[in-house]
């Protein structure tokens, strides 16, 4: 059989990773590759033996130097993404997401998860939202905003490509609409609560989308409860606070445009008691280093990504460590802290020395309640280990009196 694409070959023994189905193919694996193959090419990648093993898209510039899109031989063509992307949306259908039910907004494409790699396509109700990570997927671009405004007729596409991993792909950054008029607040629903995302310049696409199951777990735990929602953003964790029957709630976040969002996203829901939703602009770690301890019985800290690469684990471990044992020190003796850590390269074996040493120095001692990771839209892949990276922990905390 004639190739579709230029070979690649892999250099003998390195082809284990492939045939347990891993989409990553590194540099150092790489034997023989076409002299003329430029970044983002498609590719077909055989073992030492000429065996065929998949088909994906090259990078010259990166570790990763192959992205498997099909664990054989495949033509990526408007076809093929056709049926990858509608197969995804069936999943999300299946999870009781979607047009029609209580959540409309939810992640549809998770990258190497969902076998599109580089691709993420997040929909809030009639607005999608589109961004891409890799030189391969960039080529295909084009024919991802045609298949989506085919198989769904959205309203507008808005395209989020103004992330920083671009960089490494040489990839300019854009931000701008796809398709359809331009398109900042999008209102949609969440578990049957209300909200708007900033699509145009708000966090991630807009949202959070991935945290959907901590909050219902944190809106169980709410009642009677006075809570601290700090790195508050919009304010989702402690509007479901504020559902599950929370006496007070005080959003913390640095930024007045979120917090004015907070402000309305608890009207939208909860007007009645808006008394009980004050709001309080400050950086956090200034607030935790002078706020005076146990005033809270329930703490909800959700800090930015500290560490982003691994140049950054030395001082984003120290950040987190700061900011935990701050917060352990603001929880009434048998209360609760909801801790997360979005950061890719903080291992939950890291994550849980971080808070043992932070408990210790707080004099506090932590019973775990319960663990939860990113909401099933953002799908954890058996043979994609790296897709799970959202890390959340629910914690009583005894205050130890000796």
């Amino acid at each position: 059989m004639s190739a579709l694409y230029p070979v690649i070959t892999l250099k003998q023994g390195r082809d284990s990773s492939v045939l347990q189905r891993h989409p990553w193919i590194f540099s150092g694996a790489l034997k023989q590759v076409p002299k003329d193959l430029e970044q983002g090419d498609l590719v077909q990648v055989q073992s030492d033996q000429g065996e065929l093993l998949g088909t994906g898209t090259y990078s010259a510039q990166t570790s990763i130097a192959v992205r498997v899109f099909e664990f054989g031989l495949a033509q990526i063509n408007a076809d093929w993404l056709r049926q990858k992307i509608k197969a995804a949306h069936d999943r999300r259908l299946a999870q009781g997401y979607g047009p029609g039910t209580q959540t409309t907004a939810y992640r549809v494409v998770f990258g190497e998860a969902d076998g599109l790699p580089g691709l993420v396509l997040d929909r809030y109700a009639d607005v999608w939202v589109l961004q891409i990570s890799t030189a391969g997927m960039e080529r295909l671009k084009e024919t991802v905003i045609l298949t989506v405004r085919h198989l769904f007729n959205p309203q507008a596409i808005v395209e989020r490509n103004d992330i920083a991993v671009r960089k490494a792909e040489r990839l300019t950054e854009i931000l701008g609409m796809a398709d359809g008029p331009e398109t900042e607040q999008v209102a949609f629903k969440e578990h049957g609560l209300h909200f708007e995302a900033p699509v145009w310049l708000g966090q991630k696409t807009g949202f959070f989308l991935d945290q959907k199951d901590l909050r219902q777990r944190i809106e169980t735990l709410a009642r009677d409860k006075t809570v601290l929602d700090a790195f508050a953003y919009t304010g989702a964790a402690g509007i479901y606070a504020l559902r599950g029957g929370a006496s007070k709630v005080t959003f913390l976040d640095s930024s007045q445009t979120a917090l004015t969002q907070v402000e309305k996203h608890v009207q939208l829901n909860f007007p009645q008691h808006s008394a009980n939703a004050p709001t309080l602009c400050q950086d956090a770690f200034e607030f935790f280093a002078k706020a005076p301890p146990q005033i809270f019985d329930m703490v909800l800290l959700d800090p930015p990504a500290f560490i982003k690469t691994q140049r950054d684990k030395e001082s984003g471990q120290k950040a987190y460590h700061f900011i935990n044992r701050c917060a352990m020190r603001l929880v009434k003796d048998g209360g609760l802290l909801v801790t997360s850590s979005c950061s890719h390269f903080l291992n939950p074996e890291d994550f849980a020395w971080i808070l043992r040493w932070a408990s210790s120095q707080a004099k506090v001692y932590l019973t775990l309640l319960d663990t939860i990771h990113q909401s099933p839209d953002h799908p954890l892949s058996l043979y994609f280990p790296e897709s799970q990276y959202l890390k959340s922990y629910v914690f009583q905390v005894q205050q130890e009196t000796r």
